[in-house]
């Protein structure tokens, strides 16, 4: 049964009001993106821009993703970025320096990851250390780690390989066959792929809708639910086009959507999402509800540390090489991407859609700064400033609710 007992103007302020924060976000993204495109003369919004600005961006919302389930669970990992820049170290030098199979060097990159979540979630979790305090050990210890592992700051050399795709490769031609804008006009499987993408979320949105209704649930008016689909549909076709009218999609990009649906369907129809959200809402009522929260604590930062992993070999495979460098400041980028995406500093909200929009928000700023040529102090103090703001942002209206 349709909801008709709200006007129209009441489902859409009830609607912004609960996601308030993903709302302003995207406003603000778009805002930015018009701003640069006019300071740069037009030079922002490319093709070819946008879709470095996404390439460019995949590491940072691949940790992203892992953040969101360490703050929702009311934690804080500040090891990611030397964790991930170890993990693709390790792999480089397994690979490159020690002649390991390509897939064993992954393998132990993600090992790394594994472990370092284990160790973590051991200290949270089962020994009560405040993660802050047990992360930010870790920190140091693997900013000494990439330093022995990478020896005398010389950076090591992955120009081949699958490592060097996942962060590099851009998916093939299937029927055309030349480079996009010089000898064909677009980039027949990123077009295909995106159209897939919408048709999918076509029939998911009318499935859902349809489920709602056998279950006599409320839902969206036709007028707004179309609406709703439209738009969205529109932004789909957006973030495809970008890629299809340059060089097409990349693997990493893939990787990152791939991800992205999966940690959606975790955190929102799994008990084990649930769960997450719980604990972090109010950890008291969860465990008198008979929630595990040693072991969910446990597996959040051995996801954590995964991801890590795969982000630190994304960004090797991206630049070719790993270097001691690899990891600066990583882990502030994913707080701010996820701080800034909606997550709450708080405990218990945040989505995994908020915190990639979050990360190609940091990464327009830092794009766009780049392309005007602004002095690296700048970009610092704007950013800060940005972060502050976003915090809050998100405990006052934490208030108003």
């Amino acid at each position: 049964m349709e909801t008709r007992t709200k006007s129209m103007k009441q489902i859409i302020l009830s609607g912004f009001k609960t996601n308030i924060n993903q709302y302003a976000m995207f406003i603000a993204l778009i805002v930015v993106w018009l701003i640069f495109q006019v300071l740069s003369g037009g030079e922002f919004i490319t093709p070819r821009n946008l879709s470095n600005l996404l390439g460019q961006n995949v590491y940072i919302a691949i940790l992203a993703v892992g953040m969101v389930l360490i703050m929702v669970a009311g934690h804080i990992d500040l090891s990611v970025g030397w964790l991930g820049g170890t993990a693709g170290a390790v792999a480089a030098m397994a690979w490159s320096g020690w002649h390991w199979n390509i897939w064993a060097a992954i393998a132990l990159a993600l090992s790394v990851g594994v472990l370092t979540g284990l160790w973590q979630g051991f200290w949270v979790a089962y020994r009560g250390v405040p993660a802050f305090i047990v992360t930010l050990g870790s920190f140091l210890m693997f900013h000494g780690f990439i330093l022995l592992a990478v020896h005398n700051g010389q950076t090591v050399p992955v120009q081949s390989g699958i490592i060097y795709q996942f962060g590099s490769g851009f998916l093939p031609q299937l029927f055309l066959k030349g480079t996009v804008g010089k000898d064909v006009p677009f980039h027949d499987l990123s077009l295909m792929l995106g159209v897939l993408a919408i048709v999918l979320y076509w029939v998911f949105e009318f499935r859902s809708r349809g489920n709602r209704i056998k279950f006599g649930f409320d839902v969206l008016p036709w007028s707004l639910q179309l609406g709703k689909i439209v738009l969205v549909s529109i932004l789909i076709a957006g973030v495809f086009a970008i890629q299809t009218f340059y060089v097409g999609m990349s693997y990493a990009f893939l990787f990152l959507i791939l991800l992205a649906l999966l940690f959606v369907f975790i955190t929102t129809k799994t008990v084990f999402g649930r769960h997450i959200y719980a604990i972090g809402g109010n950890k008291e009522a969860a465990k008198l509800s008979g929630i595990n929260i040693r072991s969910r604590t446990m597996w959040v930062f051995i996801i954590m540390g995964t991801l890590a992993a795969v982000a630190g070999l994304v960004f090797t495979g991206r630049m070719a090489s790993a270097s001691p460098a690899a990891g600066n400041l990583w882990e502030l980028d994913t707080i701010a991407a996820v701080v800034v995406g909606g997550t709450s500093t708080l405990g218990g909200e945040g989505t995994i859609i908020g915190a990639i929009i979050g990360a190609l928000f940091m990464g327009s700023l830092n794009n766009g700064m780049y392309l005007l040529n602004w002095d690296i102090q700048y970009q610092y103090i704007i950013k800060g400033v940005i972060l502050t703001v976003a915090v809050w942002f998100d405990i006052t209206s934490k208030k108003r609710r």
